[in-house]
């Protein structure tokens, strides 16, 4: 048998760094890839059971006589090529005694309708209003889409709602999460329930509104006993029931949730029959498990109405993330499709000499074809369920990803290539089915000619006002454009210097000379080409920017909760792993912010058009 070949089976064994220059995967790196992809033979096997993914309208050779089994029923027969005119959907190809997934996609996502929106960027678990039991939660959200919605905006760009466990210590990262289908249990709003009044938690929770940090370990505690009272009820286990029968993946997390209560939070130190879901152990745990099992089952229901509620008021952007915990609920679902010993990050450039190591686990892209998609599908659709937009992060990982082999440090990875013409029809089929304008986050190093291909395919790219040259009415129409993001200084803190300090205190790298630049940048002239003074005040150089912003003709314009209340500090310090990074609640309850003149001043600058 031939040995394997690197390429063949998507690993890039040379790549172009973000100076030019080109770099090369070593040996040992190469071996440890293909190793994990269980690499045998010259080249991947199963192409001819692998799902076929058409544009509809395209006919592509099925060989001699075929069916297709049509996802809404009824049955398609064809002679040597596919029809023209197959619905959207998700079928089944029976051709030469096989049978093979076959996925019909639109040429394109759906779009934003009508005229440029402006929409407000919202860090969920720092917007807190007098009845946040500690944390921002979707009861905030609601409140926050009718203000907003009176203000004209045209929807909220949320950070992931993802779930992390409710187990101190608790996941501060909406980035690293246990799973991308279900939702954080932190963000639940408690609520009475009949004969079971829940005040007396309610008192001892708001009061950590008083500090401006983050406990999530004391809120998710009370949260939860506060859940645990309501689940005493038979509506309470009625609605339990009635979740698990509607969606299939809900009894595996929960089973997780309550196997992660008494075996700990990563299931790769459980008992080898859980840890590797054999079927007799699983079933002993369920039974063994039952109460805690549709505790979280119920958790899960109450999350997803209020999030109905709260989606209700203002459209929805959800945010996902570009991977999960390694020891979490997604990663122990889908363990058989993820390579071993790899973690995904990125290669060293200008910013970060020494590449990035983010912790989460790659999906095998052979595996994940073999599997017909279904986790990535099944990702997407909980995405979109209560969502009227998505904004995929680090959308560049459609196309590749840097893998990291265990033992080997972040600048010895390689990009692993992944199937992002299938990715991305997909992608579309469900952004047309939800009616969901799709973002893809696409800052920093993109593999040459990506960014086109993603606009051909109907996504929503980003530009900063902070990383542009370009003047704002020359940036493309099919874009969000924004100042800055959750991962950059805040105007405030970049105009006052306070962020190169703040940086600074935590031990943390800052440039002065960076960020001036930054500063200067941000200054450059608005509309009327005059340039905003380098001694004008904060709000000054708020609404200047702002107003740059909104001369841009692109279909999105966003500001930040951060920007309205005039808040220095980040809310992700990168290169930071704990606090205050994702553990700073806005300085003002979110009544406050509601009546700040900041508000009404940016919703009067970006609901303008150009």
């Amino acid at each position: 048998m031939p040995p394997p070949r690197a390429p063949s089976w998507g690993i890039v064994t040379r790549h172009t760094t973000t100076g030019g220059g080109r770099l090369s995967a070593s040996a040992r790196t190469l071996r440890a890839l293909l190793g994990a992809l269980g690499a045998e033979g010259e080249e991947p096997p199963g192409a001819e059971s692998a799902p076929l993914v058409v544009m509809r309208g395209d006919q592509p050779q099925v060989g001699g006589v075929a069916e297709v089994a049509l996802e809404g029923g009824g049955e398609r027969g064809c002679r040597g090529r596919l029809p023209a005119d197959l619905p959207l959907g998700y079928h089944t190809l029976h051709a030469g005694g096989r049978a093979r997934r076959l996925i019909v996609t639109p040429a394109r996502c759906h779009l934003p309708e009508g005229g440029r929106g402006f929409v407000l960027a919202v860090q969920l678990h720092a917007t807190r209003s007098a009845r946040s039991w500690g944390i921002g939660d979707l009861g905030d959200l609601a409140e926050l889409g009718r203000w907003a919605g009176g203000l004209g905006a045209a929807g909220l760009v949320v950070s992931p709602l993802h779930a992390t466990l409710p187990l101190a210590p608790v996941e501060a990262s909406p980035y690293f999460p246990t799973s991308r289908v279900f939702l954080n249990p932190l963000l639940l709003r408690p609520e009475p329930t009949g004969d079971l009044p829940i005040a007396d938690l309610e008192v001892r929770a708001r009061r950590l509104n008083g500090d401006r940090a983050i406990h999530r370990d004391e809120a998710v505690s009370l949260k939860m006993r506060a859940l645990e009272r309501a689940f005493s009820t038979q509506e309470a286990e009625a609605e339990a029931s009635r979740a698990l029968r509607e969606e299939p993946l809900l009894a595996d997390f929960a089973l997780f949730c309550a196997l992660a209560e008494r075996h700990g939070r990563d299931w790769r130190e459980w008992p080898g029959p859980l840890a590797r879901r054999e079927p007799t152990a699983l079933a002993a745990a369920e039974r063994d498990l039952r109460g805690r099992v549709r505790l979280h089952a119920f958790m899960q229901a109450v999350l997803d109405r209020q999030l109905r509620e709260a989606a209700a008021t203002l459209p929805l952007i959800l945010d996902l993330a570009v991977g999960v915990h390694p020891g979490g609920a997604d990663a122990w679902v889908w363990q058989d499709l993820l390579a071993p010993g790899v973690s995904v990050g990125a290669p060293p450039d200008t910013f970060n000499s020494r590449g990035q190591d983010w912790g989460v686990p790659a999906f095998d892209p052979w595996k994940l074809r073999g599997a017909a998609y279904a986790p990535f599908i099944a990702t997407l659709r909980a995405a979109l369920r209560h969502g009227a937009g998505l904004r995929i992060d680090h959308v560049m990982g459609l196309e590749r990803l840097w893998w990291i082999p265990a033992g080997h440090g972040p600048e010895e990875g390689a990009y692993v290539r992944y199937p992002l013409d299938d990715l991305l029809g997909i992608v579309a089929l469900e952004s047309v089915r939800h009616r969901a304008t799709v973002i893809g986050e696409d800052l920093g190093t993109v593999p040459r000619g990506l960014r086109a291909r993603l606009r051909r395919r109907g996504l929503l790219g980003y530009v900063l006002l902070l990383f542009e040259d370009r003047p704002p009415r020359r940036w493309p129409r099919q874009a969000v454009a924004a100042v800055t993001t959750h991962d950059l200084p805040t105007i405030a803190g970049l105009w006052d210097g306070s962020d190169v300090a703040e940086r600074r205190r935590l031990g943390l790298p800052a440039d002065a000379a960076a960020s001036e630049a930054l500063a200067r940048r941000l200054a450059r002239g608005a509309p009327n080409g005059v340039d905003l003074d380098r001694s004008a005040s904060v709000p000054a150089a708020i609404e200047h920017a702002h107003r740059r912003l909104a001369s841009s003709p692109c279909m999105l314009v966003s500001a930040t909760l951060e920007d309205v209340a005039q808040v220095r500090e980040r809310p992700n310090q990168p290169g930071l792993i704990g606090p205050p990074s994702w553990s700073l609640a806005l300085p003002l309850p979110l009544e406050e912010v509601e009546a700040l003149p900041m508000a009404t001043r940016l919703a009067e600058l970006l609901g303008r058009n150009p």
